[in-house]
């Protein structure tokens, strides 16, 4: 989208090996010309989209091209006069954008809104006048990747233009993967800037486009963008990297061997497979090269093994592990478990005879395209049930509709049906994001998380499952699922069990958020250390900057000592000891009951302690020797026990507790009452009471009490 881009003829002078093997390149000069000419008949294709005609059809057959004609009319008489740095007319821009999009296989409406995509931006073209000739699906799209004016946003345009960006990309994920041709091509091109120019635009797609790249599922756009960045922003480890490679390009190549060995195995198999060497990058040489350290001729490349169905890859994965020796901490399994981005494939890695360890990825081809072109494989996600129809059928038959077709208006409210979720927590946050520079800086961080994990809410609500960045906390999942209402949460149950908002999260893990009561709650500064995603660290400060004084009562509250209510009573209560004359006591750490089975100790001064025999103390008294004394209950009914109450703060709560534990009949012998934590209390109390077969009833009363959430005994 820059018409600052410089000679491609040096930059691929200066840099032949990052060239994509297979990829046709542009001859920018021949186009050029051809573009000047112009069409020679209104009927006919012009020369200079001849490249991208062929791609387009290689994978759309049916494909009707003349409205790419009249988009390649417009652009090249609306951009006629304007050169790029390099001294190429303009127009060979969006050519050469629209071919490594047509080489993908996106569909007609991408392309056509490809070549048109600097129209609105760097001409007299206007949005309507787009809208007018080719409808408001190509009109969307254009104006999705046009950027907003410097003159209004001054610093803030390109943080401004990214957030447009990814807001058109939530309701059209063809909005980024034009920015993302269009970024490429400019990276290919941009020799003659200024370095310092160079690295800034470097160090963008590295933090911003190389990950939407990823996210996206385009991996062939992604390892591309990866080496033009590493060779600008990293020279001395770059040039060390090509020297590796071109010291490998002299030596005997072993994978082609172990290729052969490997169609063998599957012929004789009976599996159908097509067995292709596929060189690294230099990107993933240089990581492992760091990783390895000294490389052998098999690190430069892995063997890529393509099938039709499958479970023909689980077919090949078998016939491999049987007939070579695998490396076992190698194999991940991607079809069964798909990354976040769609990408599906088996990992695995064999060692050979001669000690060659050879890296396999095994896919079908549909898995092949979908790992190379990500969501542009996807096509039109708004695709009539019609058109989806003819595809279907298209593609069954060995072709593929084209779908160039206008759809619902794109500026009514809608959305993606192929969003992924990454994709929608990031729209959400980023309308709260209050400044530019702090959408500017969340977003990096936002995308700089690589794992993606899935929860499930305990509750049923709807959605089941939340989508959440690998480490999130169990805060992140309450925003996520609350958004401000979360500040009042104080705690979750992770798979069942009562834990706290600071901990971490796995993938899978069932959750169930817990909620105050006090609608005046709100989060602690050191909730920011835990939490995550954009939406909740945005959403803390936001608090905390309205409510300074927050956090200091949490700090003053935590500091305050235990508040204790003793009664006059203590005791061993109706246990007695086959011990003459001994003072009783039941143990704090279990309070017995009738009819616990018990087990005494005779402690220092004679007297005897009384536990529960599955008691953790029962184990210690007998590794220390203590003498065991035969314990037993008397014939009355009343007990003496202590319960545990884990509530939420709120006032009166230790007044409501009090009277449901008198209205049971039952004395209160002592009670502590810890200080809040995350807006959570801990009451204590050791009970005495008239008949222990009332203690189920009593635990349930006091469960009752509105904010309390669990009794338990010690």
């Amino acid at each position: 989208m820059s018409a600052e881009a410089t000679n491609p003829e040096a930059r691929s002078e200066a840099r032949p090996e990052l060239r994509r093997r297979g990829r046709t390149r542009l001859d920018l000069r021949r186009l050029g010309r051809a573009a000047l000419l112009g069409p020679t008949s209104r009927d006919r294709l012009p020369d200079a989209i001849g490249h991208v005609a062929e791609a387009h059809r290689a994978h759309h057959p049916d494909a009707d091209l003349s409205i790419l004609r009249r988009a390649y009319v417009l652009a090249e008489s609306s951009h006629r006069g304007q050169m790029r740095k390099s001294g190429e007319p303009y127009i060979t821009h969006p050519l050469a954008v629209t071919l490594i999009l047509a080489e993908l296989g996106a569909e007609t409406t991408t392309l056509t809104a490809s070549l048109l995509h600097d129209t609105v931006e760097d001409t007299e073209v206007t949005l309507d006048q787009v809208r007018e000739e080719f409808g408001d699906e190509v009109c969307f799209i254009v104006d999705g990747v046009t950027k907003v004016e410097k003159i209004d946003y001054g610093a803030a345009a390109e943080p401004e233009t990214f957030r447009k960006m990814l807001v058109a990309t939530g309701n059209d994920v063809r909005v980024m993967s034009i920015k993302l041709a269009d970024r490429l091509h400019n990276m290919r091109t941009l020799g003659v800037m200024r370095p310092e120019k160079q690295a800034r635009i470097a160090k963008v797609t590295r933090d911003v486009l190389i990950p939407l790249a990823e996210r996206l599922g385009v991996q062939a756009l992604k390892t591309e963008l990866e080496d033009l960045v590493f060779a600008i922003l990293h020279p001395e480890e770059y040039e060390h990297t090509r020297a590796l490679i071109a010291a490998h390009a002299g030596e005997r190549d072993p994978l082609p061997a172990i290729a052969e060995s490997v169609r063998v195995v599957l012929r004789e198999a009976g599996i159908h497979a097509e067995v292709l060497v596929r060189p690294r990058h230099f990107v993933s040489v240089h990581r492992i090269s760091r990783k390895r350290g000294e490389l052998r001729g098999s690190d430069f490349g892995r063997l890529l093994i393509l099938v039709g169905e499958n479970a023909d890859c689980y077919g090949v994965l078998g016939e491999l592990h049987t007939c070579f020796t695998p490396v076992v901490s190698e194999f991940k399994d991607f079809i069964a478990v798909p990354k976040f981005n769609l990408y599906q494939s088996l990992h695995t890695a064999f060692a050979t005879s001669d000690g060659h360890v050879a890296e396999v990825i095994v896919r079908t081809r549909q898995m092949h395209r979908v790992a190379e072109a990500g969501v542009v494989a996807l096509g039109n996600p708004y695709a009539t049930a019609a058109a989806t129809a003819a595809a279907t059928a298209a593609a069954a038959s060995g072709a593929t509709a084209g779908s160039a077709e206008a759809c619902a208006d794109p500026y009514e409210e809608r959305v993606d049906p192929t969003r992924p979720g990454w994709l929608s927590r990031l729209l959400d946050w980023q309308q709260s994001a209050p400044d530019p520079d702090t959408f500017w800086s969340v977003l990096r961080a936002e995308l700089a998380q690589d794992r993606e994990i899935t929860v499930f809410r305990a509750d049923g609500g709807a959605p089941a499952t939340i989508s959440l960045p690998g480490g999130a906390s169990c805060i992140d999942a309450a925003y996520a699922q609350y958004g401000e209402a979360a500040h009042g949460c104080i705690g979750a149950r992770v798979n069942g069990r009562l834990t706290s908002l600071t901990s971490r999260l796995s993938d899978g893990d069932t959750v169930q958020l817990l909620l105050a009561h006090d609608a005046s709650s709100g989060p602690s500064a050191d909730w920011l250390e835990h939490a995550h995603t954009p939406a909740a660290r945005i959403a803390i400060g936001s608090w905390l900057k309205a409510h300074p004084d927050g956090a200091a009562a949490t700090t003053t509250a935590a500091a305050r000592a235990p508040l204790s209510v003793v009664g006059a009573r203590g005791g061993g209560g109706n246990a007695v000891a086959d011990l003459p004359d001994a003072t009783v006591r039941l143990a704090g750490c279990c309070t017995p009951v009738p009819p616990d089975a018990v087990a005494g100790f005779v402690v220092r001064g004679g007297a005897v302690t009384v536990h529960r025999v599955q008691c953790a103390a029962v184990a210690q008294m007998r590794s220390l020797g203590r003498t065991s004394v035969a314990v037993h209950w008397r014939a009355t009914a009343d007990c003496r026990v202590t319960l545990l109450a884990e509530s939420f703060g709120r006032p009166h709560l230790l007044a409501d507790l009090t009277e449901a534990i008198a209205r049971e009949g039952v004395e209160v012998v002592s009670a502590t009452v810890e200080p809040p934590v995350e807006q959570r209390v801990r009451h204590s109390y050791t009970l005495q009471l008239p008949d222990a077969t009332g203690l189920p009833a009593l635990m349930r009363a006091m469960r009752d009490v509105p904010g309390v959430y669990d009794v338990s005994r010690a």
